[in-house]
């Protein structure tokens, strides 16, 4: 038989105190010799003039309104969303090179919005003919 002999346990623990500093060191050192660059945004042209330019009326355009308690009107007059489909297949049925404009008032929520957006879309108007224009009190 072997004789018992039992070794003495000794456990090792790692410490991982100096790795940290190392790593904290690291991230300093990067945050500090890292070049930022600036992003360059869009370059706005702002008109001239004082007074604003009123919109050429020359071309026919099918136009809505949204008022802030998101009602739709249409030449003046409230439509619901369902008849702004029809409007719309109407419209430019007799006008195809006609855009898709909607007069959004302040306070006036998204979904109206996006509902007649996508009414338009269903009639085959193009991404291109659709306008969104934000008006103060209508």
């Amino acid at each position: 038989m072997k004789p018992n002999r039992s070794r003495p346990s000794h456990q090792s623990d790692v410490d991982l105190t100096p790795m940290l500093d190392i790593v904290f060191i690291m991230l300093i050192f990067f945050i500090v010799t890292a070049s930022f660059m600036k992003e360059s945004g869009l370059a706005i042209n702002h008109p001239s003039s004082s007074t604003p330019a009123q919109p050429r009326m020359d071309k026919p355009v099918i136009g809505f309104q949204i008022d802030a308690a998101n009602r739709l009107l249409f030449e003046g007059r409230h439509v619901d969303i369902w008849a702004a489909e029809a409007i719309i297949k109407q419209q430019s049925t007799l006008t195809p090179e006609a855009p898709v404009v909607m007069a959004i008032e302040q306070g006036a929520t998204l979904k109206t919005m996006i509902r007649l957006y996508d009414a338009a879309l269903l009639n085959g108007i193009p991404h291109g003919k659709i306008a969104v224009i934000t008006s103060p009190a209508l």
